[in-house]
């Protein structure tokens, strides 16, 4: 089921086209990464679907029960700058926070002290914000944004100034969110989370999508059968091996490129015969590979790639 249709929407400021012809939909219970460049057109898709600005053409419909009157209300943004009054105290501020979104201060009570508990940061909850650290104040926001129980979340750049520890706890409230059947955009620059938590993802370029559909189909497309090698013996001479297009040294193994008439089997053949193998693999590409690939392309003036 559906929870949000952007159907043709076109967004300019003066003669900049920032989105241009934009389609996507979003199914409740997945996590969604919107992804592309600096500039791409990411911040005025959100701005647009949380109706701060408006398309010059298209539709953003909400769907999946969402009233269209009352849709801010159930949706939960985090932005990428935070947006937190410095002067109040977190018990206050997260009080304020939800009574906008429509949560009286007698129901989010509750909800307050166990975020709080959660994030492990109840015993600072009648410090003002401008005494926390900075991944403190993130924890925070990041507990307003879902404080209201929101069917759909947008989050940019959720991460900034977390540790590893308050990072893995952050993803496993959004997979919990994705659970019960929330919705989730997820807008981030850091690849290696996106392939960790997203189910599809679209990429922008200069406003428009160039590629987009489930994750998993997409690194599918892109695979270009390249090897991971690691030897337990001496190395051999790579350059004496058929069939090997290309390679690199990376950490503790090779990638390989084969060539396009390469048999796998054969290199593998080939290797065996000159020294011992700890490893060998076929390796998909990660996402910011394909990343970097496809937006190189459309730079040199290639056509798009979906």
């Amino acid at each position: 089921m559906s929870t949000l249709r952007i159907e043709h929407v076109y967004k300019s400021f003066d003669d900049i086209s920032a989105v241009h012809d934009l389609n996507l939909e979003l199914h409740a219970g997945t996590i969604f990464g919107l992804l592309g460049p600096n500039g791409a057109g990411k911040t005025t898709t959100i701005r647009m679907i949380m109706n701060i600005i408006i398309p010059d053409q298209g539709n953003i419909v909400f769907t999946d029960k969402f009233d269209n009157q009352a849709n801010r209300d159930q949706i939960g943004y985090l932005p990428e700058e935070r947006g937190l009054y410095k002067k109040m105290k977190i018990r206050n501020l997260l009080t304020f926070l939800a009574e906008i979104k429509g949560v009286k201060p007698s129901a989010s009570k509750a909800r307050i002290d166990y975020w709080l508990k959660r994030f492990d940061l109840i015993d600072w909850i009648d410090k003002k914000i401008e005494e926390l650290s900075r991944g403190m104040q993130q924890k925070v926001q990041f507990i307003a944004t879902i404080l209201h129980e929101p069917r759909l979340i947008i989050l940019d750049e959720p991460f900034t100034g977390l540790d590893p520890v308050n990072t893995d706890l952050i993803k496993s409230v959004i997979l919990e969110c994705k659970q019960r059947g929330d919705t989730i955009i997820f807008s981030t620059h850091l690849m290696d989370q996106v392939e960790k938590l997203c189910d599809s993802i679209c990429l922008i370029n200069q406003g428009k999508a160039v590629l987009k559909g489930n994750l998993k189909d997409i690194k599918k497309n892109f695979r270009k059968n390249n090897l991971a090698v690691q030897f337990d013996g001496a190395e051999p001479d790579l350059n004496d091996i058929k069939y090997i297009k290309s390679y690199k040294k990376v950490h503790d193994h090779f990638e390989i490129t084969p060539s396009e008439q390469a048999n796998i089997q054969d290199i593998l053949k080939q290797l065996i015969e000159r020294t011992s193998i700890n490893r060998f693999e076929i390796v998909e590409p990660s996402l910011h590979d394909i990343f970097v690939e496809t937006v190189t392309h459309i730079k040199k003036g290639d056509n798009d790639r979906e």
